[in-house]
This record gives C-alpha cells, sequence and structure tokens, in this order.
C-alpha cells in the first residue's frame, strides 16, 4: 500500500484513465482524475449508443492476434485483465453480461450508462477525486503538470501521472490528439495518428448514390490484397464503412494513403462459387429485366445489382452484355476503387501514438520518469468487436499497477 499522502493524477475519464484510477485507489494512493470534458466516459456512453460491445468470448490464442504488431506489446496487460476478468469486473458492479451469437459479449442492458455511474460511485467511495473542464497543456519549467482551467491556469506537483487522453477521433468528445504535441516537445517519439475502424470515400455515380445511400450489403465477403473478411458493409453518400470494411481498414488505409487509391473486390454471394452461379445465370431470363433475373436465378440484392451496374459501366461494358460465366464471375468479383479515408474526425478509433519502445514493461515512458500512459494514445489499433475496449481497460489497469511499483521501489 502506499502512503495516503502520495497523489497521483489521472489525465483522461475514459476507460484507460478510470481502470487507472481504480487499481491506484485500490492501492491506497489519493487519486484525482483530470478530464476537459464536463463528465467522465463522454466517448464510452457514445461507444454504447448501439450496445455496448465490452469484449469478445473467443480464447486468447484467437483474441490476442487481432492486436496485429502491437500484440507483443499488449500480451500481458490483456493476460492480466483478460475478457472473463472484465466480465467478473462488470458483474461486481451489477452490470451482468452475456454472449452474443457472434462471440461478441455485452452488458445485459446493452447500454453503457448504467455501467459507466455504478463505477463512477464505485470510485467515489474509493476517495477518487474528480477534476472536470481541466485541459492539459504539458509541463512548466519547474516540471509540474499544467492545466487550464476554468479559472484560469493551473499546475501540479503529482507523485506519479497517468496519461490517457484517449486518441484523435471524435475529438467534440475530448480526444483531439493534442497531446501528441506535448509529448514529443519532450522528446517521446509518436506515431503519426490515423483513423482506425474508418469508412473510406469511392466516387459513386449520382444514380448509385441517390438510390443506394443508407443500403446495407449483407453476408458478403471483403477482399484486399490476401485479406478478405466476412460480414456486413454500408453505402454511405461518400463511400462505405460497417464492420467488415473497418476489419480490413489497416489494409485499406495504408494503400490509400500509400498509393492514392485501393481496390476493394466485394463478393455478394461467397458460398456460391463461379460453376454454380453460371449455372444459374445460363436459364432463360424470357421477359424478365436483367435485374429481376439477378435477383431471382441469383439472390442478388438491388444494392449488389447497383454496385454490378457501376462496375460494369467503369469497364465500358454494359451489364446486360456480359455472358452469364461473366456475370457469374462479377457476382464474387466487384472491384470498387477506395479513393479517399473518412476523415479521423469521423472514425471510431485511432491508429498511431506513443511508440511502444518509448515505454518500460510497466507502461513508464523511459523519458519521463512517474509518467504512465495507457489507452488508444498508445500505438496500437484492432478491429471493432470488443478488442479496442478490453486493451483500453487492460492497459489503464497495467498503468496503475505500474504506478504502484513505481513508487514502491522508489
Amino acid at each position: 500500500m502506499t502512503s495516503p499522502d502520495t497523489h497521483i493524477a489521472v489525465i483522461g475519464a475514459g476507460p484507460a484513465g478510470l481502470m487507472a484510477a481504480e487499481v491506484l485507489a485500490q492501492g491506497g494512493a489519493r487519486v484525482t482524475v483530470y478530464d476537459a470534458m464536463p463528465s467522465a466516459g463522454r466517448k464510452f456512453l457514445m461507444a454504447g449508443r448501439g450496445g455496448l460491445n465490452l469484449t469478445h468470448s473467443e480464447p486468447l490464442t484467437d483474441f490476442l492476434p487481432r492486436y496485429r504488431e502491437a500484440m507483443p506489446h499488449l500480451r500481458a496487460a490483456v493476460e492480466a485483465f483478460p475478457p472473463d476478468a472484465l466480465r467478473d469486473w462488470s458483474a461486481a458492479l451489477g452490470q451482468l453480461t452475456f454472449v452474443g451469437s457472434s462471440g461478441r459479449v455485452f452488458p445485459k442492458t446493452f447500454k453503457a450508462s448504467p455501467l459507466l455511474r455504478a463505477w463512477l460511485r464505485r470510485l467515489d467511495a474509493a476517495g477518487v477525486q474528480f477534476a472536470f473542464r481541466h485541459r492539459w497543456t504539458g509541463w512548466d519549467e519547474q516540471g509540474r503538470v499544467q492545466f487550464h482551467a476554468l479559472n484560469g491556469p493551473l499546475a501540479i506537483a503529482p507523485s506519479a501521472t497517468v496519461l490517457a487522453l484517449g486518441g484523435a477521433s471524435w475529438p467534440r468528445l475530448g480526444s483531439d490528439g493534442a497531446w501528441a504535441g506535448y509529448l514529443a516537445a519532450k522528446g517521446v517519439a509518436i506515431s503519426r495518428l490515423r483513423p482506425a475502424n474508418s469508412g473510406f470515400t469511392v466516387a459513386w455515380s449520382d444514380v448509385f448514390r441517390d438510390r443506394f445511400e443508407g443500403q446495407p450489403l449483407k453476408g458478403v465477403a471483403l477482399t484486399v490484397g490476401a485479406h478478405t473478411v466476412r460480414g456486413e458493409a454500408m453505402i454511405t453518400r461518400s463511400g462505405i464503412e460497417g464492420g467488415a470494411i473497418y476489419a480490413l481498414s489497416a489494409e485499406l488505409r495504408e494503400a490509400v494513403l500509400g498509393i492514392g487509391q485501393a481496390t476493394l473486390t466485394i463478393a455478394l454471394r461467397p458460398d456460391l462459387d463461379k460453376a454454380a452461379l453460371t449455372t444459374r445465370l445460363s436459364g432463360t431470363r424470357g421477359k424478365q429485366s436483367l435485374a429481376n433475373f439477378l435477383r431471382k436465378a441469383a439472390q442478388v440484392s438491388p444494392v449488389g445489382i447497383g454496385l454490378m451496374q457501376e462496375a460494369a459501366i467503369a469497364a465500358g461494358r454494359p451489364l446486360a452484355a456480359l455472358s452469364p460465366a461473366e456475370l457469374a464471375h462479377l457476382v464474387n468479383a466487384i472491384p470498387v476503387q477506395l479513393t479517399g479515408v473518412a476523415p479521423i474526425e469521423r472514425a471510431i478509433s485511432t491508429a498511431g501514438g506513443i511508440a511502444f519502445d518509448e515505454l518500460d514493461g510497466h507502461f513508464m515512458l523511459r523519458k519521463l520518469p512517474g509518467v504512465f500512459a495507457a489507452g488508444e494514445m498508445l500505438d496500437w489499433e484492432a478491429p471493432t468487436g470488443g478488442y479496442l475496449l478490453q486493451a483500453s481497460f487492460a492497459t489503464g489497469a497495467a498503468a496503475g499497477s505500474g504506478v504502484l511499483r513505481w513508487l514502491a521501489s522508489s
């Protein structure tokens, strides 16, 4: 246990910061959570609007590789606070969870607000203080932590600091990425912040855009390079987004940012091979329109037929001029040219951040002893499905434990 006079500043009242505060309070530290917003967990509440996906039920052998290149750096934190521990933690707050058909884990209420309220009550009972409308502005010349508060500038000298300021997506909810400049000024290497789990822009024709904006693509397979994902996507006025797109967003983003475009291949009927589709499409069409024929013979949705029309127009051949074999090939190999990445302000999460080489094994910044970092401001990304929140909770817990360990050894 630390001395009750030990004061820890946690900057950021999202899942990572609140979890660090909980671990620290349990360790006997006096904790104040600072946040620029008027209340805690703004982005957490936004994430729960469609049903709070806390984590995923798959085995850790499948779970951990979702973090891609960052897996070696996140492994210890996630193993120390794995999905089952997160579910137990939620249950202890009165929010039981269940596993959905996709393996994703949700609170039975499907909402973030009851969980957040119960969590804040627990933190209050543990003595955690909150200072809202305090925007962190780095350090002053004496090394004190600086804030811009309602009453003007404030400087404090905590025993240790946990930074949990999020990425740069949804800045109106508090995570604007401004912290990157303050850390870079201290010599901390920051990987450029980029949109993750984002949509992409496509130059749809006016006819397609006006007719199919907001229409879902269900049960499709999306491919870029050697990567294929099954799932759903959504046509937007400016492009395409959705769960299957987010799962490929890293590969698509790097291609678009690298060469200015990426080719996404869409399979509308991935469970049918070309031979089976050719047989179905070789029947007599009669007086049916081609669209009705495709819909009935191959069960292609109207939005799928629209995508086929877009591809045919781009290739300079009318869809009606294609042979059954060519139509069958196109059904499961529609090329869609992505021309840009949706703005980071609208992305679900952020790639890039503090390089892991800048951290020790307990999430302390090597160049800034006593300063720890957690959550989305670290250089990792993951698809939607519970992996984002799981790593935020786990790294917050690890940073809190790291502070206690550092104080004990100091």
